[in-house]
């Protein structure tokens, strides 16, 4: 991954290309400046204005830049990120305003994951000035999150294993002063049933566990952020096929949300005590895996009958949620790639957002709105609740029907919340089959940006 650091600096009149923003409807009125040589480069290069079009234009004996945005006075995450991918190694500097929210896309444009091999073709750092000085660390701190989720979610398992969440956890533990305890064997077994029965499988390098960080004074407002960190699931017994398995080193991309989050709020001192809590485990199969129609026992008190092993996400954080509960919250917010039902709903790109509350919910959809990480309510309807009834058990973890999958996960979810509790879930994809400016193919962070801003204007 790029440092953060590089590629973002104040500007002091420093030597930088010049980059105008266009737009199509103004762009032929702002070509009449040119000259013709100029205009005749930028038509051979069939450069009209449109978004994300970038364009070269040779001025003397150097050269500036044009990109085409939707409204250059209103610019998005991702108006000047084309220009960050396209762009020759330089310094860069718009001309007639700020880069404004572009510092965070201009960063997540040259991402890349090079911890198995080097990118031979990726070009030198493009380096953005700005003279906006209050808005450079902030900027620096959001794409350095969003990009810890690219760099966690991109890692195999066989490297992103439970013991590995666990080295990060050391890592932000270390860096923030905060408090750190880590579950494990027979006392995880006791503690946190579930957790325990989901990872008992896997191997004793990936043997499963239970991650607690605090952190922040006691007067402060409790904040339980929680994230589902399965880091591989190959479905258990019940047990998925190979394209369904293909990626499913990202399942943990909930813990890599939480993670991201946390370091936000520890690092930009938000007035909050913080409990950060990942169950870590991987979903394997051997001869003590749990099974179909397994009764599990669970923290809370509750017994879960297993319909399906490939429901395990909601079991690990059925016990997270009721440790963070126990904290008695003011906010609890979890992350996790739970259903396959919340993409076949909204697609790769919008994350479902469940929450008790409704202002709960339309603080993080307005903050997503304003921030180019929209979320997409989906309800939880108390009349669903009767699809997960067990005969022998107060639960099931799974319907038998395929109606309203995540909303049926929240509503499992919402019984290991405690009562009164404000909780919001995110049930999110974390990755991205596809790449658009800004955002690289592959783990994504989706829903983290939403979370992050709303927790600002809460706590700040």
């Amino acid at each position: 991954m790029t440092k953060k650091t590089d590629l973002i600096q104040p500007d002091r009149g420093q030597d930088a290309i010049a980059i105008h923003l266009v737009d199509k409807e103004g762009f032929a009125d702002w070509a009449k400046s040119l000259t013709k040589g100029q205009r005749a480069a930028l038509e051979a290069q069939k450069f009209d204005g449109g978004g994300y079009q970038v364009g070269i234009v040779p001025d003397g004996d150097g050269w500036f830049a044009v990109g085409g945005v939707a409204d250059p006075a209103d610019l998005s995450s991702w108006c000047m990120a084309k220009l960050a991918e396209s762009l020759p190694e330089g310094t860069y500097r718009r001309v007639g305003g700020e880069p404004g929210p572009s510092l965070v896309g201009w960063q997540t444009a040259q991402y890349r994951f090079t911890r198995y091999r080097d990118d031979p073709d990726a070009p030198g750092k493009r380096v953005l000035l700005t003279s906006d000085a209050k808005a450079i660390e902030p900027a620096l701190a959001e794409a350095h999150a969003m990009m810890k989720v690219m760099d966690l979610v991109n890692t195999p398992a066989e490297d992103m294993g439970p013991a590995s969440l666990e080295a990060e956890f050391e890592a932000l533990a270390k860096h923030h002063k905060a408090e750190l305890s880590v579950v494990k064997g027979d006392q995880l077994e006791r503690e946190y049933p579930m957790v325990h029965a989901v990872g008992r499988a896997a191997s004793r390098e990936h043997a499963p566990r239970l991650l607690h960080l605090a952190w922040g004074s006691e007067k402060n407002p409790v904040l339980a952020i929680v994230g589902k960190g399965v880091c591989f699931d190959s479905g258990g017994l019940d047990i998925k096929g190979a394209s369904g398995m293909a990626l499913m080193k990202k399942d943990m991309g909930g813990a890599a949300h939480a993670i991201a989050l946390a370091g936000l709020v520890m690092g930009s001192g938000l007035k909050v005590k913080l409990h950060l809590l990942v169950p870590a485990v991987e979903n394997a199969i051997s001869g003590n895996a749990f099974r179909p129609g397994d009764v599990l026992q669970t923290r809370k008190g509750l017994t879960v009958e297993i319909g399906n092993t490939d429901a395990e996400g909601r079991l690990i954080l059925g016990d997270a949620l009721t440790r963070a509960s126990e904290e008695k919250p003011d906010l609890v917010i979890d992350f996790a790639t739970l259903t396959g039902a919340a993409r076949v709903a909204l697609g790769p790109d919008l994350p479902a957002l469940m929450t008790r509350r409704d202002e709960t919910a339309d603080a993080l959809i307005a903050a997503g709105k304003a921030n180019d990480d929209e979320p997409w309510r989906l309800p939880l309807p108390h009349a669903y609740v009767e699809y997960l009834k067990s005969d022998i058990a107060d639960t099931n973890n799974a319907a038998t029907n395929g109606f309203a999958g995540a909303s049926v996960a929240g509503l499992f979810l919402d019984k290991f919340v405690g009562e009164g509790i404000d909780w919001a879930h995110f049930d999110t994809f974390a990755w991205r089959p596809a790449a658009k400016p800004g955002r690289p193919k592959g783990g994504a962070p989706l829903g983290l940006r939403a979370a992050w801003h709303m927790l600002r204007q809460r706590y700040g």
